[in-house]
Parts: C-alpha cells; sequence; structure tokens
C-alpha cells in the first residue's frame, strides 16, 4: 500500500483563472510546486486522489498560489477547497547528509548527551537561517531547539531519538 505525505492544503481559491491558495506543509515548496510535478489532491470523505500536474506557481503573502494544467477558471477549482495535496512515499528525494524530512524528526525523543530527558518533537519551524524544533518538554512546556551543529549532536531517525548539547540558559 501506498504512503502519503502531506505538501499542502486548499484553503482558498486565487483569482478568477484557477488558482488556488495553498499554505504548504512541505519542507521543499521550491521542488513540490515545481512546474511540471504531480500533486495528488485527497479530498474530505474521499480516497481517491484526483491527479493534478503543476502548472505554475508563485508565493504571495504567506500562502502558495497554484495553478493546475487543463484548469482555467475559478468554477473549476472552487471544488477543490479544503483538499489535502499530497506526494507519494516514491516522490521523495534523497537528502544530503544531516538533511532529513520533517516527518521523520517530528515525534522524536531529546535527550541531553548526559541522558536526561528533555521531552518529543512536537513541531518545526523555519523562521530563517536554520529550522527550530519545538520540544513539548514535562508537564507540557514548550522548548525551543535551534538545529545548529553546536547544540543538536546525534539524530538518528531510525530509533526516533535525538542527542542535544543544550547552550547556557536553552532548557531553562
Amino acid at each position: 500500500m501506498e504512503k502519503w505525505f502531506n505538501v499542502g492544503k486548499i484553503v482558498n481559491t486565487q483569482g478568477i483563472k484557477g488558482e488556488v491558495r495553498v499554505v504548504s506543509k512541505t519542507d521543499f515548496p521550491e521542488k513540490r510546486y515545481k512546474t511540471g510535478n504531480v500533486l495528488y489532491l485527497f479530498m474530505p470523505n474521499s480516497n481517491n486522489p484526483i491527479e493534478l500536474t503543476v502548472k505554475s506557481h508563485r508565493t504571495h503573502k504567506n500562502f502558495e498560489i497554484l495553478s493546475f494544467e487543463g484548469i482555467t477558471n475559478i468554477n473549476e477549482v472552487e471544488k477543490f477547497r479544503d483538499g489535502i495535496l499530497k506526494v507519494p512515499e516514491s516522490q521523495q528525494g534523497r537528502l544530503e547528509t544531516d538533511e532529513f524530512y520533517y516527518h521523520e524528526i517530528i515525534g522524536c525523543l531529546v535527550t541531553t548527551m548526559d541522558g536526561e530527558e528533555i521531552g518529543k518533537v512536537s513541531e518545526i519551524l523555519s523562521p530563517g537561517a536554520n529550522d527550530v524544533w519545538v520540544i513539548k518538554g514535562k508537564g507540557g512546556k514548550e522548548i525551543l531547539i535551534p538545529y545548529i551543529h553546536d547544540v543538536v549532536k546525534k539524530v538518528d531517525v531510525n530509533e526516533k531519538v535525538i542527542i542535544i548539547h543544550p547552550m547556557e540558559g536553552l532548557l531553562s
């Protein structure tokens, strides 16, 4: 059975020429939304995806704006609202050393080099130069860990464990 990965959600239409607004959930929007790429649209209460080929992509405010081949007006895309765009596992490319897909990191247990459990990664933020991993700590406290070599010492996605060397003040 094919495993699918969420790359975005269609939240609205954009203009009258068949474009849609997408809230992106992918690590690589420039690759996923590239002209010619095939995305699969899963609508609520349906298990049969609709195959869509990207015709154009641009970013506007906090949205990815997409159009698809063969679709030229708003009436054709209105029904896509609330649909989830996905790609099959076979479309995931190889990553460089020390690069990971978000779904590989989320859920990993984070410990210090001394073995102290900090919590599990619940979310990944991409505010700028490096990602920031949100750790759900004891008592529900959120701890922000920058993904930099000085802090993150080992990532084992197979064992779902991350070992960190916290900088002074990071855990307080």
